[in-house]
């Protein structure tokens, strides 16, 4: 998994508990929690560097990633009506001109990035290099992901969405993704001025098709074509819990490319000999997951075929425990999943499971968010929505009936905007079906097929 997840179980930890007022219960509607779920990309994003908080109310610090995942619900906000287009190209501007201004160069410290990548996470105040965290290349990826989004949405003719389209461009063509290759045949997860490359790579198949695809289509730094082909020679398939499928454990790595790129009905080498194509693998991803929730192995407290969704996201911590007389373990911050090529469970669920999978499967996961917003409504739900995960299993004197965290996280925030709306009107798979960058990537990943045929 993508060092977000690494580095959060090396420097966050649980959120304290606190006991939740009583708030008057608000039955759900997909439309309510797409609201509140915008409204944390729109009121909790800082109104100096305009970067989004990686947690709240928690605050540690800014994530790349989300101030990504934040620009694509800007245009969400738009389509739904919830802000005026002026305001969020406004909003979208400063946050373009902020990303670009930032200090890039080689140093440890007062930097924000290098060779146009970003460091994982921003200081609060200043947006520079948190601590000694690494420059990221994947959250480098999902930050541009949001920036050629807002490039190929604003696309009228006045002076800020000039702007906009002329600074995310200009932002785009500075990653010099080439270098991040470090001479492999694949990328290298991230670097650090302290001591150079990471070693682990992005190898197939993960939340990275995104990354993979966007570093092809550059027109200034490119990787290799071949990089592809090396992406999906590491591809496992494999039959897990009924559906066959490439494997890969935690339900987000199915989700992230997928809320940038629309996969229905475009094929590469690899899905054309499976016969099926990435959208269709994320969907039995999705129900295999559901599945194994539902036989529950190992007797997670309230499992079943409305609660369920195993994916990166917070947890209780405490460590080794016994739980009626059976020895669990118990984790903070990890890569949940379940799939023929690992299993991780610690009976955590997490909303954005189901609510970044929405578009593949929408009756299942309206009604399993349905069933988790109006059963733990107290507990779970918001202003912002659903808080980020839950633990019915993990209990103590604390937390008698369970585990319920107490942050929103931006990069699970974000899967459930975005992907609801793509469920419902396909309006970020439109806008970057329009960005020339992203088919250039596909074509010369060698997708052919669909909707890519007429671009």
């Amino acid at each position: 998994m993508r060092p977000i997840f690494l580095l959060l179980i090396l420097i966050t930890g649980c959120s304290p508990a606190v006991q939740p007022a009583q708030q008057e219960a608000v039955p759900y509607s997909v439309e309510e929690l797409q609201r509140r779920t915008f409204n944390y990309f729109w009121e909790t994003t800082d109104s100096l560097n305009f970067q989004v908080p990686d947690r709240y109310p928690t605050l540690t610090f800014s994530s790349i990633a989300a101030t990504g995942f934040g620009l694509g619900a800007y245009i969400v906000g738009v389509e739904k009506q919830y802000v005026t287009r002026e305001a969020a190209a406004d909003r979208t501007l400063k946050t373009l001109q902020v990303l670009w201004n930032l200090p890039q160069g080689p140093g440890e410290t007062e930097v924000s990035g290098y060779k146009g990548f970003f460091y994982h996470f921003l200081t609060l105040d200043k947006a520079h290099r948190f601590k000694t965290v690494e420059l990221s290349s994947i959250d480098t990826g999902l930050l541009m992901a949001g920036i050629l989004s807002a490039m190929s949405y604003f696309d009228q003719d006045n002076e800020v969405e000039k702007k906009i389209r002329e600074t995310a461009d200009a932002l785009y063509r500075r990653v010099e993704w080439n270098w991040m290759m470090n001479d492999s045949t694949t990328m290298s997860m991230g670097w650090h001025p302290e001591k150079g490359f990471i070693p682990a790579q992005w190898k197939g198949y993960n939340e990275a098709m995104v990354l993979v695809i966007m570093a092809m289509g550059s027109p200034t730094h490119p990787i290799d074509t071949s990089s592809w082909s090396h992406w999906c020679a590491t591809y496992s398939w494999a039959a897990f819990q009924g559906e066959e499928n490439v494997q890969f454990d935690p339900l987000f790595g199915h989700q992230y490319s997928h809320v940038w790129i629309d996969f229905r009905g475009i094929q590469d080498a690899y899905m054309q000999a499976q016969d099926i194509d990435y959208f269709e693998n994320s969907r039995r991803a999705t129900i295999s997951n559901r599945n194994y929730c539902v036989a529950n192995p190992m007797g997670a407290k309230g499992y079943g075929p409305y609660c369920w969704g195993l994916t990166a996201c917070d947890g209780p911590g405490g460590g080794q425990r016994q739980v009626d007389g059976k020895p669990w373990e118990f984790f903070d911050y990890r890569a949940r999943g379940a799939a023929s090529i690992q299993i991780i469970d610690d009976g955590t669920i997490a909303p954005t499971a189901a609510g970044g999978s929405y578009a593949f499967a929408p009756a299942l996961c309206d009604s399993t968010l349905q069933y988790m917003w109006n059963t733990y409504y107290q507990d779970l739900v918001g202003p912002y929505g659903f808080k980020d995960a839950f633990n019915l299993t993990y209990t103590d004197e604390q937390h008698p009936s369970g585990w319920f965290d107490v942050d929103y996280l931006g990069i699970d925030q974000g899967p459930i905007l975005l992907m609801i709306a793509n469920q419902q009107s396909g309006i970020i798979w439109n806008v970057m079906k329009k960005n020339p960058y992203i088919v250039a990537g596909l074509k010369k990943a060698g997708f052919k097929g669909g909707w890519l045929e007429s671009k």
